[in-house]
């Protein structure tokens, strides 16, 4: 499986954006899904994470509330709606992939997304 991210952009500060990722192959369906997110001179942090059937849904405590992400298997997608952006929310944003259920360790997705830069304005 391939990952392709997409939807990043400038934004001023309580704006909103929408990132989709897209899979390349059919088996899309049997991944877990995260979205992390690396801003400059930081480590990188789980954002938000959905199980394979789309059932479960996990979020980072600084997005709770705010981003909502989603999947859709018969179109191998998972976006990453996100809403009332601050400038901490300025970082670059990654999908990823695994077949476990760990949703917030990062080092356990075995497939990652090229990222897609999202700016927050104040």
């Amino acid at each position: 499986v391939q990952l392709q991210a997409s939807g990043g952009g400038l934004v001023q500060a309580g704006g909103s954006l929408t990132l989709s990722c897209v899979a390349s192959r059919r088996t899309f369906g049997r991944y877990a899904m995260g979205w992390f997110r690396q801003a400059p001179g930081k480590e990188r942090e789980f954002v938000a994470g959905v199980s394979w059937s789309g059932g479960s849904t996990y979020y980072a405590d600084s997005v709770k509330g705010r981003f909502t992400i989603s999947r859709d298997n018969a179109k191998n997608t998972v976006d990453l709606q996100m809403n009332s952006l601050n400038p901490e929310d300025t970082a670059v944003y990654y999908c990823a992939a695994q077949r476990g259920t760990d949703y917030w360790t990062g080092r356990l997705y075995d497939i990652w997304g090229q990222g897609t830069q999202v700016t927050v304005s104040s």
